[in-house]
């Protein structure tokens, strides 16, 4: 089921590039950022990351984000090396989550967001993320959560193509609101 404002996530459980598996219960109480990413080795997901890594300290100190990849762990783990990142990154590579909460497959967004997206790919290409394997879907379209500290869904967005997020300034104001 596509979610919604007022809904909730009641469990959630995968495997962490830090080790160990991730529960959302442990983080109860925080306002939340859960976010559902392409491939480990996207382009595009991974400059995503790289500017909520420069920018986490703009967050609220009562916040977290939580990036799930459609990867298998031991390559999420390969590729998420290079951010050093705050923030849990997860491991959903039997999609199930992505399922769940329907996050979509589309060609026809892929090809959409492939053409919309040509300038970033370039800077993501000139920081050196160019995906010379790829481990899971081409065409998952990006879903941005925000949840608040009662574990109520503010807003459930649903990108409109594989490059599609909330602007970080919307999540910056939620994070501090």
């Amino acid at each position: 089921m596509k979610l919604s404002k007022g809904d909730t996530i009641d469990s959630l459980e995968l495997p962490s590039t830090s080790g160990g598996t991730f529960n959302i219960k442990d983080i109860a109480g925080k306002k939340i950022l859960l976010t559902f990413y392409r491939f480990a080795s996207c382009p595009f997901c991974n400059l995503r990351i790289n500017e909520f890594t420069k920018r986490y300290s703009e967050l609220g100190t009562d916040f977290e984000v939580v990036a799930i990849f459609d990867s298998p762990l031991d390559f999420l783990i390969k590729n998420a090396k290079k951010h050093n990142a705050p923030f849990m990154i997860l491991a959903d590579e039997n999609f199930e989550y992505f399922k769940r909460y329907d996050v979509e497959q589309s060609t026809w967004k892929f090809i959409v967001g492939s053409i919309l997206g040509s300038f970033k790919i370039l800077s993501a290409f000139a920081k050196g993320y160019v995906p010379l394997q790829i481990k899971g879907s081409m065409r998952t379209v990006p879903v941005d959560i925000l949840i608040n500290e009662d574990g109520t869904i503010e807003k459930a967005y649903y990108g409109k193509n594989t490059t599609d997020h909330l602007a970080f300034d919307d999540v910056k104001s939620f994070s501090l609101g």
